[in-house]
């Protein structure tokens, strides 16, 4: 008799961990359409039942969590990429911006749901990543001269804050590209002492 574990297991836990992330990406794309949809719509969406999602998700708030760190993580880890595709670091500082934009907004539209003290651990552990990500984005826009060197990511990360502020929609999007237009035009300046490159 051997000590090693059925074959079957491995396999079920491999289809477990294709289901939570079946589940996670179905989470995003339902509640960035809708912060109010049914976790039985999540569900099918991705082709799971119910139970099995409750199974991974035992309270909503434990999926609306799971899928923010997801989005979060995914979208830090991505600016590598979002530099290489984009045709300048200037565009790429903007794509990124407004993709994280967009998952602030779902944030906000999922109301109580992420004001635990869980999620706010979870949102407070993203910071660092965050600005890490940010940091990339300065600085090859200040090698790509487009941004003067010595701005804080900190900063930047506040000044851009009014992307989330904007109403929704192309007329949103519109004023954004304009303001970005001249929040670039002040970066392009050295900032006053005691900022941090």
């Amino acid at each position: 008799m051997t000590d090693e574990p059925p074959a079957t297991y491995g396999t079920q836990r491999k289809a477990a961990a294709r289901n939570r992330v079946a589940i996670i990406e179905a989470a995003h794309e339902l509640f960035a359409e809708n912060p109010a949809v049914t976790l039985t719509e999540v569900a099918k969406r991705a082709a799971v039942g119910p139970g099995t999602l409750y199974r991974h998700f035992p309270t909503r708030e434990d999926l609306i969590l799971a899928a923010y760190e997801h989005d979060i993580e995914r979208l830090t880890t991505a600016v590598d990429e979002v530099l290489a595709r984009q045709t300048s670091a200037k565009a790429a500082f903007i794509e990124w911006f407004e993709t994280l934009c967009a998952y602030i907004r779902i944030k906000h539209g999922l109301g109580e749901a992420l004001h635990s003290a869980a999620a706010q651990e979870a949102i407070s552990a993203s910071w660092a990543p965050t600005t890490a990500a940010v940091r990339k984005l300065v600085e090859a826009c200040v090698a790509e001269g487009t941004m003067a060197p010595g701005h804080d990511p900190v900063d930047i990360i506040m000044l851009m804050s009014f992307l989330w502020r904007l109403p929704a929609g192309d007329a949103g999007v519109v004023q954004g590209r304009r303001i970005i237009e001249t929040v670039f035009s002040g970066l392009q300046a050295e900032p006053p002492s005691g900022g941090v490159s």
